[in-house]
């Protein structure tokens, strides 16, 4: 008889969970801390079923338990302080992304850049990596504005060519394996 009293208590017990889930989540906003709340919850009211009364609705018995569970949490967290996850800096993350790809085209475009006239490289670096204006280049180079915009046209024509070509051989090479 007695068996069957507690299988029943512990039957109305289950059905409570969802509520009691609900209940914990708007407690603690946090998915994984009102899983926590809701296990001791339920462990400490399997350990007290003595203390139900039978007839009525665990619900209000539960939910007190919920509530003083969830009071000495914030206690511990008042008294201790809460732990808190620190972002990780991307120097510091376990996992980085692969950069092989971009290594190889920068390594392609820094070939290709070698690659072409000085006068043209020169040009092209100085406008379009340092940033200065066709003016300030010019004056730089010792040249005029017009032979600048020249070379830098020239340079980006045979930049592409050398890229692109390069880009072929790499697509040769991969479809002959």
């Amino acid at each position: 008889m007695r068996s069957a009293v507690m299988d029943e208590k512990k039957a109305a017990i289950l059905q409570e969970i969802p509520r009691l889930r609900r209940y914990a989540r708007a407690l603690m906003r946090d998915r994984d801390a009102a899983d926590d709340l809701v296990q001791d919850c339920l462990e400490r009211a399997l350990l007290r079923m003595e203390s139900w009364r039978t007839g009525e609705s665990p619900r209000r018995w539960l939910f007190t338990i919920m509530h003083h569970l969830f009071i000495d949490h914030v206690r511990k967290v008042n008294r201790r302080g809460e732990a808190a996850i620190l972002p990780l800096d991307a120097h510091e993350a376990l996992a980085t992304p692969g950069m092989q790809a971009e290594t190889v085209a920068s390594r392609e475009i820094v070939d290709a850049l070698q690659a072409i006239s000085p006068d043209r490289r020169a040009a092209l670096v100085m406008v379009g990596i340092e940033g200065f204006s066709y003016a300030e280049a010019a004056t730089m180079l010792g040249i005029p504005a017009g032979t600048l915009m020249s070379r830098i046209a020239r340079g980006r024509e045979e930049l592409r060519a050398l890229l692109d070509d390069q880009a072929r051989r790499r697509t040769i090479r991969i479809v002959e394996r």
